[in-house]
């Protein structure tokens, strides 16, 4: 199965440090390429809200002469987007369809970029190593932290997770760091709560490192993250669906049980054990 457009897009732009700015260009491109990759430089600055200069820039720093060169690599994409297009009286048809396919364009997407896994293995480690091991998430983020959270303690002796903003989230983080932790596990998803990032820089401060689950890997704090990890989030409903997401922070947990596989064992039949003692589940 050949790349999407989006896929084609984000390998552009992914080996690249941009700029804030920059990312604001790549983004709208993501966004709306069947449009953009058509626009002059200058139309397309105005769309964005920067300065033609800094589309020019922006051409530059992903290896092209200029924004014309950009522009000839972007249209075959942008027709290739158009071409996938679905057929509009379909989708009124069927929008609930419509919304699952591009989750499964999403999963699909997820699955491609572990063809190596050596970078979710080698995070997986990092965490687990991790005593304590901060997990957070704010807002739309907090039940996958939460998730993440539940299922990481049963692997896991020091699990701490912080869904509250405000002082709180810098207590916390503080208490870990005395007792010894060295990495924060977060989760990012749209639209990004300003606190995960304040928390995030904060943690920088104190020697953390960090890995964050979010949706691009061209999201706007990808410069204070250690470890950026990108799943597609489904758009298409009134609410976002966040299929990638949670199938990601599957595979890093099970990255982390794979990481110590006896503590991994004697930690779930410790669990087993307990829960059956005290009926925690029932198959009646």
């Amino acid at each position: 199965m050949g790349r999407t457009p989006t896929e084609q897009l984000l390998a552009l732009f992914e080996p690249h440090r941009l700029s804030p700015t920059q990312r604001r260009i790549a983004q709208h491109l993501l966004d709306h390429l069947a449009e953009a990759a058509f626009l002059s430089s200058v139309d397309l600055a105005g769309r964005v809200g920067v300065s033609q200069p800094s589309v020019t820039r922006f051409a530059v720093a992903l290896g092209f002469a200029g924004y014309p060169d950009l522009q000839k690599a972007l249209r075959p994409i942008a027709m290739r987007a158009l071409a996938d297009r679905p057929d509009p009286e379909t989708v009124r048809r069927n929008e609930l369809q419509s919304a699952v396919d591009a989750e499964i364009r999403n999963l699909e997407a997820l699955r491609q970029s572990l063809v190596d896994p050596s970078r979710v293995v080698a995070l997986g480690r990092d965490l687990a190593a991790s005593m304590p091991l901060t997990v957070l998430g704010a807002r739309i983020s907090a039940p996958l932290a939460d998730y993440f959270g539940y299922a990481a303690r049963r692997i896991h002796p020091d699990v701490r997770v912080v869904t509250s903003g405000g002082s709180a989230v810098y207590d916390a983080l503080l208490q870990s760091q005395e007792a010894g932790g060295r990495w924060v596990f977060a989760f990012a998803l749209p639209r990004y709560a300003e606190e995960t990032i304040a928390a995030l820089r904060f943690a920088r401060e104190l020697g953390f490192r960090s890995a964050v689950v979010t949706d691009a890997p061209i999201a706007p704090f990808a410069d204070d993250v250690d470890v950026l990890l990108a799943a597609g989030v489904g758009t298409r409903l009134v609410f976002d669906s966040y299929a990638g997401p949670v199938a990601l922070a599957a595979v890093v947990l099970q990255a982390m049980a794979d990481a110590d596989p006896a503590r991994t064992q004697a930690r779930l039949e410790a669990y087993e054990g307990m829960a059956e003692r005290a009926g925690y589940f029932t198959d009646r």
